[in-house]
């Protein structure tokens, strides 16, 4: 408890501090310094008790579907999540320390209703988080004024979050809509233990300068881009009919590594896309849980990250609306030197702890490398192996298998990237070759949104408009 009381101590000399400042939503009316200080220590008493436990045994989030609903009424989907690591093992840099984090992010699907999820998973001490907003980004770090909502936690303005965990804000009236990003804005009191962050967002997000500006409309603040995702780990939206989700869990391919910056076309964006296209049940929200250098055998999660089986209850199973799952995996741990008896028991087992979960699982070939480690003769053959088990014993273990190898190859080449598909580096695809793996998906064989057949698209109305 001693890390505790030491982040509350210097949390209360922040409040101090910033007393006798101009009131912003960090400081509500008629609340003094020491009232918000007192609040907060209850919050930690409060919810102390869960700090150990993951999100899902904590009951901090839905559980899973397990297939079509019973009912069509509105209902709660993750439109936007990331995988959270824990910043390379360093303590989080000074400068988050009384700044603002504003995070750029984009949701699947539309909706009336948002709730953001921050994480603490890596921290070692309570994660204090001052003023929060939602709003729809602008150009830049700026936002659009009217839009612009407070964020609460339990009906507080302020929050603290126990090591290890992750927390859902209380529902926030918003109007999302599919592909329009949404700016998270987080005041950071005081320096938080370890950040969990997510080097590679290929997403440009903000830094502030020194103070509270969640409410800031103009970003002349958030004087440093990033690319990162920091704190936030995912934003629900509560959709007029249930629409179910599919994670995809990989490494730096399923990441994005190759595709471009701010122009969203990963795999998983280019899924998205197609499913928006088919409208009606074949609409999902497609979640990308992929971290680059991930490996399928390893845990580190300061470099590679938790392994897809470790990470499985915060980034797949405490998803909501999840029903289904999509793992692309092993380069990594065949340039680690992973025999292909190695390997194909782990694409088994996370099979298997999908499954016992109720989702329907699907495995991936892996895609082919000439490239360093990735690329020795020994690597070709384990590759060769895995994926000529994944295409002949994989559907005994899945509800399906996509061939990721044969839609990015080389014909003339199998054992090599098709030139088109190849980002430069022989491994990552590129935008095309994303798309290449997007159209592998039999997207047929997933779930769907049942409660979305021979029902046209909603829109929300945005007043205005």
């Amino acid at each position: 408890m001693g890390g505790a009381m030491r982040a509350i101590a210097a949390l209360g000399a922040e409040l101090r501090r910033i007393g006798g400042r101009p009131r912003s939503r960090w400081a509500p009316p008629g609340l003094a310094a020491g009232t918000v200080l007192v609040t907060l220590v209850s919050v930690l008493v409060a919810v102390g008790a869960v700090g150990g436990s993951s999100p899902a045994e904590a009951g901090q989030y839905p559980a899973a579907r397990s297939g079509p609903l019973g009912s069509c009424s509105p209902d709660w989907v993750t439109a936007w999540q990331t995988s959270p690591q824990a910043a390379a093992g360093a303590p989080a840099p000074p400068m988050l320390a009384g700044h603002t984090l504003r995070m750029i992010v984009r949701p699947q699907v539309t909706g009336s209703e948002i709730r953001v999820r921050l994480s603490n998973r890596y921290g070692t001490v309570p994660l204090l988080v001052g003023a929060t907003s939602a709003a729809r980004a602008g150009t830049g770090a700026a936002v659009l004024g009217a839009t612009v909502r407070p964020v609460s936690f339990g009906g507080l303005p302020v929050v603290a979050i126990p090591p290890g965990a992750e927390l859902l804000s209380d529902p926030i009236p918003f109007v999302a809509e599919a592909g329009q990003p949404i700016a998270v804005s987080m005041f950071l009191p005081v320096a938080p233990d370890r950040v969990a962050t997510h080097p590679v967002a290929l997403q440009t997000s903000y830094v502030s300068e020194a103070g509270d500006f969640a409410d800031a409309v103009d970003g002349v603040a958030f004087r440093t881009p990033i690319r990162s995702w920091l704190v936030l780990s995912g934003v629900d939206v509560r959709t007029p009919r249930p629409v179910n989700a599919v994670v995809l869990v990989g490494d730096s391919i399923t990441d994005g590594v190759g595709s471009d910056p701010d122009r969203d076309n990963r795999w998983s964006d280019a899924l998205s896309g197609r499913l928006a296209a088919t409208g009606g049940r074949g609409v999902m929200s497609v979640l990308n849980a992929g971290i680059s250098r991930n490996q399928l055998l390893s845990d580190r999660p300061d470099l590679e990250g938790d392994s897809p089986g470790t990470r499985f209850a915060h980034d797949v199973a405490a998803a909501s609306g999840v029903t289904d799952v999509v793992l692309h995996i092993g380069t990594n741990d065949i340039a680690a030197g992973r025999s292909a008896g190695e390997i194909i028991p782990g694409l088994a087992r996370f099979a298997d702890q999908a499954r016992a979960a109720g989702l329907r699982v699907f495995l991936t070939t892996i895609t082919p490398s000439v490239t360093g480690r990735h690329g020795t003769p020994q690597a070709a053959a384990v590759r060769d192996a895995v994926n000529g088990w994944v295409r002949t014993q994989g559907p005994a273990h899945a509800d399906g298998v996509f061939d990721f190898a044969a839609a990015a190859a080389d014909p003339a080449h199998p054992a090599r990237l098709r030139p088109a598909f190849d980002s430069g580096d022989g491994l990552h695809l590129s935008a095309l070759g994303h798309r290449a793996l997007a159209g592998a998906v039999q997207a047929d064989r997933l779930t769907g949104s049942p409660c979305l057949d021979e029902v046209e698209r909603v829109r929300v109305a945005v007043s205005g408009r």
